[in-house]
């Protein structure tokens, strides 16, 4: 999978490079990656096998990892490091009997993200189904111009923050049918940003189309947004796709408007 290339930050004095391939190793695990070898961590991490060891024994005795002699998986453990943010984020707690209730309604997956640096990271998800050939929980991250939450995020920044997010990452397709350009990926985000919504045909990956909607807190900014996943093959073997695309927006638009009404209402 091909990711948007970030400018790598130029590290300040008060960086600790142990710490930053400490956090690595945290992150190599995911849905598709629950237990790996140290070799496979190594690889996954671009750190040395001896680095990669040094850090995982560390977890080992903090209660972060476990091993089986052979193979290294996360604890529970693990869940305290992000407990904090999501404690004071009332938008997963908010949004979730939403997508629960929208995903009942369409028998489709749905999802919860906000925009961090140039990735959209998935703060609450509904799954009906597995379509795309990684796992996707709360946490997993994609590059934000090539999914649909991460294109309505865009289409809501200010013009400076989204000159910003240009300056520091380089556009690449993921699929051949992906936009590929600075000037595409603006004129797409004009439209998401004058229709409200945004439809992602098989960008991020093939075989994969979403839909999502922004959802606005209390003074109207875009904080998060929402999406609804679809096999492309399901979509185009409907009697009639755009009406079944007419119903799915409509669905999603008024899910977004809920959740967006509870942020206002502090609920």
């Amino acid at each position: 999978m091909i990711e948007a290339q970030t400018a790598a930050p130029v590290p300040s004095d008060q960086y600790v490079q142990s710490l930053a391939r400490g956090l690595s190793v945290i992150r190599a695990f995911d849905a598709d990656h629950p237990a790996m070898t140290l070799a496979e961590v190594a690889q996954r991490t671009d750190l040395s096998r001896a680095t990669s060891r040094r850090f995982l024994h560390t977890l080992v005795e903090l209660g972060y990892v476990r091993s089986d002699g052979r193979n290294f998986s996360l604890t529970p453990s693990v869940l305290q490091l992000g407990y904090s943010y999501l404690s004071a984020l009332s938008l997963p707690q908010l949004a979730q009997p939403h997508l629960q209730a929208l995903s009942a309604l369409l028998g489709e997956s749905t999802s919860a993200a906000v925009l961090d640096g140039g990735d959209i990271s998935y703060v609450a998800r509904v799954a009906a189904r597995r379509i795309m050939s990684v796992g996707i929980t709360v946490g997993t991250r994609f590059p934000a111009h090539a999914t649909s939450m991460g294109r309505v995020l865009l289409a809501g920044l200010p013009a400076a923050q989204l000159d910003g997010y240009f300056a520091a990452h380089r556009i690449k397709p993921m699929t051949p049918k992906a936009v590929g350009s600075e000037q595409e990926l603006r004129q797409v985000l004009s439209e998401v940003r004058d229709r409200g919504w945004c439809l992602l045909d098989q960008e991020l990956e093939i075989g994969l189309m979403s839909m999502a909607a922004p959802v606005r807190g209390a003074g109207g900014d875009v904080t998060a947004a929402v999406n609804v996943s679809l096999q492309a093959q399901g979509v185009n073997a409907q009697d009639d796709p755009e009406a079944f695309l007419d119903t799915v927006r409509a669905q999603l638009l008024r899910s977004a408007a809920l959740i967006s009404a509870d942020l206002a209402a502090g609920k």
